[in-house]
C-alpha cells in the first residue's frame, strides 16, 4: 500500500507522514534506512554535546529519540494489528531523552542501533497484510490506521533529520 491508501490522514502526525513520498511502504523503509547510511558521520561527530540553544537536546540525543519512540510505535502498532484496541500509545518524550545516556555512545553506535531497529521495523509491517494495514489504534489522541503508523515512523526521522541540519549543521559549518 501507498501512503496515499491512508484514510483518513490522522490529526497531528499528518505533519510526519506528509514528509515520506507517496510509495509503497516497503520502498519507503528502503529509502529511510538509505538516508541513514548516507549520512555525513564527520558532520555528526563534529556536533557531539552541542546544543543550538541551551535546554534542548544534542544530536546523540535525537538519533536515540528516533529509535527509542521507533520501538514503542512499533509494540503500540503491534497491539493495533492484533485487535487490542484499547491500548493507547504514550509516553514522555523528553523524560526518556533525558535518561538515554545518548552522550555517553558514539554517533555510529546510535545510528548504527537505529538501522538495526529500522530493519526489524520494515520486517514488522512486511508481515501485516492489507487487513492489518487498515486496523487503527490511538497513537497519543490521535485515531491512526496501521498503514499511517509506519509512514508515521518514516516521517519522524525525516523531520529530525530536517531539524538537524537545520538548526545545528551551522554550528559547525558557521
Amino acid at each position: 500500500m501507498i501512503k496515499s491508501d491512508i484514510d483518513p490522514m490522522p490529526e497531528y502526525f499528518d505533519r510526519y507522514i506528509n514528509l515520506v513520498e507517496d510509495i509503497e511502504l516497503e520502498e519507503a523503509f528502503e529509502k529511510s534506512i538509505e538516508q541513514l547510511q548516507l549520512l555525513d558521520l564527520s558532520t555528526f561527530i563534529a556536533l557531539k554535546g552541542k546544543t543550538y540553544q541551551e535546554g534542548k537536546w544534542t544530536v546523540n540525543e535525537i538519533i536515540q529519540h528516533i529509535t527509542d519512540i521507533e520501538r514503542l510505535l512499533c509494540s503500540g502498532t503491534l497491539r493495533f494489528a492484533r485487535d487490542e484496541k484499547d491500548f493507547v500509545i504514550s509516553f514522555d518524550e523528553d523524560e526518556m531523552a533525558r535518561k538515554s545516556k545518548a552522550n555517553s555512545k558514539s554517533i555510529t553506535e546510535i545510528i548504527d542501533e537505529l538501522i538495526a531497529v529500522r530493519r526489524a521495523t520494515a520486517l514488522l509491517f512486511k508481515s501485516f497484510d492489507a487487513e492489518d494495514l487498515q486496523k487503527t489504534g490511538i497513537n497519543w489522541k490521535y485515531r491512526m490506521s496501521v498503514l499511517a503508523m509506519g509512514f508515521n515512523i518514516i516521517g519522524h526521522q525525516i523531520h529530525h533529520l530536517n531539524f538537524i541540519e537545520e538548526k545545528y549543521f551551522s554550528l559547525i559549518k558557521g
